[in-house]
């Protein structure tokens, strides 16, 4: 897929592809979703490359960070952290958890308990923690990429809709082709490479960029598309209910940002078609189901969808 994309832009996508092979759309969804400053979820098979696209993405855009191993038995304070009391200074003194850093990978998050998950939600939409009575603000920029295993196996715990809101992208990456899987064969692992990955720019480079995404251009036509599509879900019988205004903010976000990643100044109608299933997939549920919707619910949506 060709691009257009800012230097620094254009040079993580280019050593991303080094290391997550053949995952180039899923690449651009992820660095458009961190450059709308959303939180990134990645739903997939255990195994398929969800940790190290996470860890690539990080030492691309040279952000401090941590990884949050999830299981059942975590409890709330092991993510926030706790406070210790110095008998020397006769004072409890905070000591920040994991979720201190500009980049938390929330590995396979579904496999803690909703307590646990909950503790989540407040540093995710506010990027601060309240703990012990004090409200502490994270570090800037913050992002969560979290790994979610298939909800039919064994030991994970459903995330609830307001967890799932927080996350402005789902992807899914599958199974490489056939091409990108002969070259992992033949050049081994990729995690090995991680190590020597150079970061692009640094995070004082990286806000600049936000905010150019963010001023991408956006027509009142183009407007009228989103509202249409964001109404669709929400006349649609086959859906429980519609998509929010939260999330066609997101959507907005999101076009904007890949349009920046494809570097254009204007949002067109292909952009919110690329970025609409990452959006609306885990905000949805089939009627017929209660399952989440698929990709093809959402392609079915577009094509039901005129452009004005």
């Amino acid at each position: 897929m060709p691009t257009n994309a800012p230097s620094p832009i254009a040079d993580v996508l280019a050593a991303a592809n080094q290391v997550v092979l053949g995952k180039d759309v899923q690449i651009r969804l992820a660095l458009s979703c961190l450059l709308a400053r959303g939180h990134l979820l990645i739903e997939d098979l255990p195994g398929v490359g969800k940790t190290t696209l996470a860890h690539t993405l990080a030492r691309l855009l040279g952000l401090q960070f941590s990884r949050i191993q999830f299981t059942s038995d975590m409890l709330p304070a092991d993510i926030i952290g706790v406070s210790i009391f110095n008998r020397e200074k006769t004072e409890f003194k905070f000591l920040p958890g994991p979720l201190f850093s500009q980049v938390v990978l929330a590995d396979e998050i579904n496999r803690a308990t909703p307590k646990t998950q909950s503790a989540l939600l407040e540093a995710m939409e506010e990027r601060q923690v309240t703990t012990e009575g004090e409200t502490r603000p994270l570090p800037d920029p913050f992002f969560v990429i979290a790994t979610q295993n298939p909800s039919h196996q064994i030991g994970t715990f459903p995330l609830p809709e307001s967890q799932l809101d927080r996350f402005l992208l789902r992807i899914e990456l599958g199974y490489p082709d056939h091409h990108a899987e002969r070259a992992l064969l033949e050049g081994g692992g990729r995690r090995d490479q991680l190590p020597a990955l150079a970061a692009c720019f640094t995070p004082e480079q990286l806000a600049p960029l936000q905010q150019q995404a963010a001023a991408i251009h956006v027509s009142s036509a183009l407007l009228d598309y989103v509202q249409a599509l964001i109404e669709a879900t929400r006349s649609s019988q086959n859906f429980i209910h519609g998509l929010s205004p939260r999330a066609a903010l997101s959507l907005l976000a999101a076009a904007r940002a890949w349009a920046f990643v494809d570097g254009r100044k204007n949002v067109l109608p292909e952009d919110v078609q690329a970025v609409l299933p990452g959006v609306a997939c885990h905000r949805l549920r089939l009627a017929s189901s209660g399952n989440h919707a698929r990709l093809e619910d959402i392609t079915a949506l577009i094509h039901a969808t005129p452009l004005n």
